[in-house]
């Protein structure tokens, strides 16, 4: 038998790091090759990454929202001469004999390397993907976790859902899942749905102890605590029982200890002679103690923390991504906004005129085409829209391709997929791609090469409500265009009798921000009234 160590892969063009989102197996776990073993997010996407080994899990070298440089060490894994990992000691000395049909399979004799408890038996299939955390607290309560229904992403069991099951009440509610992924302000505790939140919510639990007044803090004394392991081997080294650790942070309703809770009381127990008051705050602690280190259990810090309200989210990843870009574009590139208002009264008519035919193809027709091919007829007259400037070279690349990138909002905030070849597809062809691409962004599903490649941008600001915005380009492009909401507004029309009469009539507001170093202000807006009269008369788009 071996060892054999897997080390973070390359897993998309030019990425140097990821964050470990979650694990999908725990140690003691059987593997197959390319069995995804972990999430990791990029500042591209989410992925999924695949093991390399068939074997047993033997350690996880990396916490849940760690950062990770591609090619370190992320776990090990236990490998037979054969090939084939050995799921215990046992195993390697005496061979099972095979099963039957009808047998129930064996437990697993594996001492758990955290908390030395029975691991779980192993799963028929033993492809169960569950996070460490929901896997303790199955072995904790008797359960076995490949017989739980799980409500998470993938099928993902969830500690609520082994508390279910445990109870008798089969999986948990996931929550909506079926309803498909919604964008949220923010990552937090999602209970239920499987995925660990990067914010922890402090002052919400009353399972921390107080200091005593001898000064060493009161052991907690709870039956059941999560922890990763990183968090498990430092509480071993320094002789410290989890179960006692005060704590506030929860996950889906258990204790959660981090390394540095553990650091902190065991600190406290070896020097219990030092008196702590029951309840510090950043105005009456003593000068000896730190309200930054302090026990995160200390009453008085998590009741400051609470007061303030305030929550910490990681800046990184794919918003840390957006937050580069975006600060690159607006710094380096001078933006110039240019409104106007069309009148989109025939384009409705039209739309609602090939909806029929669309659903009867399978294929559900927005606006977006219609903007899409207007866009394109601009470009063709005004190719300095659909050009990069770049300044090393002293150079315009005006370019002879018409690759559109359509923002879409999703909850690790704003991906920007690219439909090719705009003015070689159809009506209908583009707003099924653009619609699976929509999704899939949603989904977190894209591969990077599908948000490359971009000559022009368009965000649809008007899809939650906007009129007017003044968007940031997606640079080293040169221009974007924001759509506002297509709604009834106030429009002047020649009347019957020659008179100008204002009438009702639906608009579509657009905001359009070019490079004002290669684009000037009046070439904006003769391509917006290109754009405009294109959408103002549907017709013209058969040309395109």
């Amino acid at each position: 038998m071996t060892v054999e160590e897997f080390k973070l892969p390359d897993v998309g063009e030019g990425v140097a790091e990821g964050e470990l989102v979650s694990w999908l197996v725990a140690p003691g776990d059987r593997v197959e090759e390319d069995q995804p073993v972990a999430e990791v997010e990029t500042d591209k996407a989410l992925v999924e990454v695949p093991s390399s080994y068939d074997g047993t899990v033997e350690e996880l070298f990396v916490d849940e929202g760690d950062m990770v440089p591609v090619g370190d060490v992320i776990i090990s894994f236990r490998i037979d001469e054969d090939g084939d990992g050995g799921a215990t000691a046992e195993a390697e000395a005496e061979p099972e004999p095979e099963a039957d049909a009808g047998d129930e399979p064996a437990p697993d004799a594996t001492a758990d390397a955290d908390d030395g408890t029975t691991s779980e038996p192993d799963t028929p299939s033993g492809r169960t993907f569950a996070p460490p955390s929901a896997r303790r607290l199955a072995r904790e309560l008797g359960v076995d976790v490949g017989a739980v229904d799980g409500s998470g992403p993938g099928g993902r069991v969830t500690e609520a859902d082994v508390r279910a099951h445990a109870e008798g009440g089969g999986s948990a509610d996931a929550g909506g899942a079926d309803d498909g992924p919604e964008p949220r302000p923010a990552p937090t505790d999602t209970g239920s749905t499987g995925r660990k939140s990067a914010v922890s919510k402090r002052g919400d639990s009353s399972d921390g102890a107080s200091a005593t007044a001898a000064g060493a803090p009161e052991p907690a004394g709870r039956e059941t605590t999560l922890a990763t392991p990183a968090t498990r081997k430092v509480a071993r080294e320094r002789g410290v029982d989890l179960d006692d650790v005060p704590t506030d942070e929860t996950r889906d309703g258990e204790a959660f200890v981090t390394v540095d809770a553990v650091n902190a009381y065991a600190d406290a127990l070896e020097s219990p002679s030092e008196p702590e008051p029951a309840t510090v705050d950043a105005d009456t602690a003593p000068a000896t103690v730190d309200a930054d280190t302090a026990p995160d259990a200390t009453a008085a810090t998590d009741a400051a923390v609470s007061a303030e309200g305030d929550e910490t989210v990681p800046y990184r990843g794919v918003r840390r991504t957006i937050g580069k870009q975006m600060e690159r574009s607006k710094y380096t590139a001078p933006h110039v906004t240019h409104h106007d208002t069309a009148a989109v009264d025939a384009l409705v008519e039209a739309r609602e005129e090939l909806k029929p035919k669309a659903e009867a193809e399978g294929v559900k027709l927005t606006y977006m085409p219609f903007v899409m091919k207007a866009i394109v007829a601009g470009l063709k007259e005004y190719p300095y829209l659909n050009s990069e400037l770049r300044e090393d070279d002293e150079e315009i690349v005006l370019k002879g391709d018409y690759n559109l990138g359509i923002a879409v909002a999703t909850d690790a905030g704003l991906m920007v997929p690219v439909v090719e070849d705009v003015d070689e597809k159809g009506l209908f062809e583009l707003a099924d791609e653009v619609n699976d691409l929509a999704a899939r962004a949603r989904e977190r599903k894209l591969k990077p090469a599908e948000m490359k490649g971009g000559t022009f941008s368009i965000t649809n600001f008007g899809a939650i409500g906007g009129e007017y915005a003044t968007p940031i380009i997606n640079y080293p492009e040169t221009a974007i265009l924001g759509l506002g909401a297509i709604e009834e507004r106030p429009v002047v029309r020649e009347g019957d009798g020659g008179d100008s009469e204002v009438v009702p009539a639906p608009t579509l507001p657009l905001s359009l921000s070019i490079d004002h170093r290669v684009v000037d202000g009046a070439v904006a807006a003769e391509f917006a009234n290109t754009v405009m009269e294109h959408l103002e008369t549907p017709l013209l788009l058969l040309n395109e």
